[in-house]
């Protein structure tokens, strides 16, 4: 999502509450069970993922007004993490090992791609086999959205591809119940020239970005091939993917068109928010292409209760049904996960407005979404790899 960092920090007392006795800093769950490659993809079907605003609600009470447990449960961390990161860290893994299902981690490396040492990336590793050992599976997400300006981390391609290699290495070498996901934004709109941390026309940077070899960024060049690090360093492949509302700038509340999703999964979109056909087809290239499974690895549809246009219902109905229609998925295959945004929160893009993303929150939305959940959807007990 184009947005400020989010680092999502957990309520202790809250957060211990949902999980019993916490965690000491820098400790890892006591070993009850093992992993041996449990960040794999459903035999069939989809995961459907969420991530909680751990400050609100234990994981518990969501997965029980959801109706069941959710297979993937995301949070976000800065990298390196500290003793208070760890902490935190270790409260929501004790959560999702309580409910089953496997940990969705983004790391965020707010301070540099550079810190990523051969030595951070070996401890990492170590705390995800402690994670592993004891039941949970864990998928890293390394510096997302890497193709967008809006992060420290953005449009630096080799220094991106380096560092992810480096951590891919030593996840996949001392963590063999984890796995890595490599997850851009979608590139509607790329290169999402003048903001902060656009890459510098004429810089190297630029110039790695100009696949067209024009001498400019443009939207005409790929806005994730740059960023590819390589079949072997990447388990899953994923993409950020908002209903925001049909153009820019956002704000109003809108009914997401019929097809979008797809359209835009395919590189075929051409609609109200514009011409997108320019975008590649992320399904075939990385999904089809290099034999991964893809996770719509953050959504959700934009509703801001002040702000004008359709209902929350009618807005929010209309993206997930898109998103998890069988239909669809007989086009994508390959789509195994879709993780939802469970935020309510002030969004910078419409003014500093709060927008209202959660699928959970209003008994309307709620019994609506769980009424239309198909038999295709899994959930965490349909989780491979680790055994009792």
């Amino acid at each position: 999502m184009r947005r400020r960092l989010l680092l999502a920090p957990l309520i202790t007392s809250l957060v211990a509450a949902g999980c019993g006795a916490a965690a000491e800093p820098g400790s890892r769950p006591t070993a009850e069970a093992g992993c041996a490659a449990g960040a794999t993809a459903p035999g069939d079907g989809v995961y459907l993922g969420v991530y909680p605003d751990w400050a609100v609600e234990p994981l518990a009470d969501l997965a029980s007004s959801l109706g069941s447990r959710p297979a993937v449960v995301g949070t976000f961390m800065p990298f390196p993490l500290g003793p208070d990161d760890e902490r935190n860290l270790d409260l929501a893994v004790e959560q999702v090992r309580a409910e089953g299902g496997m940990l969705l981690l983004t790391l965020q490396p707010d301070r540099g791609l550079d810190v990523v040492t051969d030595e951070l990336a070996r401890d990492l590793a170590d705390r995800l086999a402690g994670y592993n050992e004891s039941g949970v599976p864990v998928i890293v997400r390394f510096a997302h959205e890497m193709n967008g300006a809006w992060y420290p981390w953005g449009q630096q391609p080799e220094a991106y591809v380096a560092a992810f290699r480096r951590l891919a290495d030593a996840v996949h070498a001392g963590a063999p119940g984890s796995a890595m996901m490599w997850a851009p934004h979608y590139g509607g709109g790329y290169p999402y020239a003048g903001q902060q941390y656009a890459a510098v026309a004429g810089g190297a940077d630029a110039a790695v970005l100009d696949t067209d070899g024009d001498g400019a960024v443009t939207a005409a060049d790929d806005p994730y091939a740059p960023y590819w690090p390589g079949a072997s360093a990447v388990d899953w492949v994923g993409l950020s993917l908002y209903h925001w509302g049909h153009s820019y700038p956002w704000g109003e509340n809108e009914v997401p068109e019929e097809g979008k999703f797809l359209a835009q999964m395919t590189g075929e979109y051409a609609g109200q928010g514009g011409d997108e056909r320019a975008v590649p087809d992320f399904h075939a290239v990385y999904g089809e292409g290099h034999d991964k499974p893809v996770a719509l690895a953050e959504t959700a549809a934009l509703w801001a209760p002040g702000r004008g246009g359709a209902g929350e219902l009618a807005v929010k109905q209309a993206w997930w049904r898109q998103l998890l229609d069988p239909g669809v998925h007989d086009r994508l295959p390959r789509l195994a996960m879709v993780s939802w945004f469970e935020f309510d929160r002030a969004e910078p893009e419409i003014g500093g407005d709060p927008v209202d993303w959660r699928l959970a929150a209003s008994p309307e939305v709620r019994d609506a979404f769980r009424a239309d959940l198909p038999g295709s959807v899994r959930w965490a007990d349909d989780v491979p790899g680790c055994t009792d």
